[in-house]
């Protein structure tokens, strides 16, 4: 499908490990429902029943379990089904479509992080979703150290990824940066360390100075 024939909007929110992404996609997305915009909330490695299965393969187990390469390959099979069965057709109705975490951090983890080629990642990226990129990228910004002491506060069992070492993690930070600094007109790094009624304000006000959409906060 074209991105020419989405009629929709696509927000992705992006970061490292604990930067709050899944919270604030959800408040997000409740407030563009409250404001009368048909939203989809969703997530990747997953939200598509396809997606969901190989998200277990690549959240479980240990860290060596898969190399650079390998997961790229499984992100890229998730995201094909994730954007036929999910985000395009939403989209294709004019759905908006709010992602927690999307191609941004296939290029952060796998290229930035793991070391494979980022030209080898856009191309794949390519192969399945052709011109189609996100509307705005939302990146929420933190120290390494706090992002993952958060992270491994809120749940029992280590992630795969959140139990790689420190220069890893600060690697993916590194590239979510850069992705924002070389693509400024989709993406808006927001300060993470601060609460998350003061990132959700955050949230609404680039949203109304990027799409012109001003959200009520009830």
């Amino acid at each position: 499908m074209g991105a020419q024939q989405l009629s929709g909007r696509l927000i992705t929110l992006e970061g490292g490990e604990g930067a709050g992404k899944s919270t604030q996609a959800k408040l997000l997305a409740e407030a563009l429902t409250r404001n009368g915009i048909e939203t989809i909330a969703t997530r990747e490695p997953g939200g598509a029943p396809e997606a969901e299965l190989i998200r277990d393969l690549l959240l479980k187990g240990a860290p060596e379990r898969w190399d650079g390469v390998s997961e790229a390959l499984l992100m890229i099979a998730a995201r094909r089904a994730h954007l036929r069965h999910t985000i395009e057709p939403a989209l294709a109705r004019g759905a908006w479509v709010v992602c927690d975490r999307f191609a941004d951090s296939t290029v952060a983890y796998q290229g930035y992080g793991a070391g494979v080629p980022v030209e080898a990642l856009s191309a794949l990226h390519r192969l399945i979703a052709g011109e189609l990129k996100p509307d705005l990228t939302l990146l929420l910004d933190l120290p390494v150290e706090e992002g993952l002491a958060r992270a491994q506060s809120r749940h029992g069992a280590e992630t795969r990824f959140e139990q790689k070492d420190i220069h890893f993690h600060k690697r993916v930070r590194r590239g979510f940066l850069e992705i924002a600094k070389q693509e400024p007109r989709r993406c808006v790094v927001i300060d993470a360390s601060r609460s998350i009624d003061d990132i959700h304000r955050a949230v609404r006000l680039v949203l109304g100075e990027r799409l012109n959409v001003k959200l009520r906060t009830a």
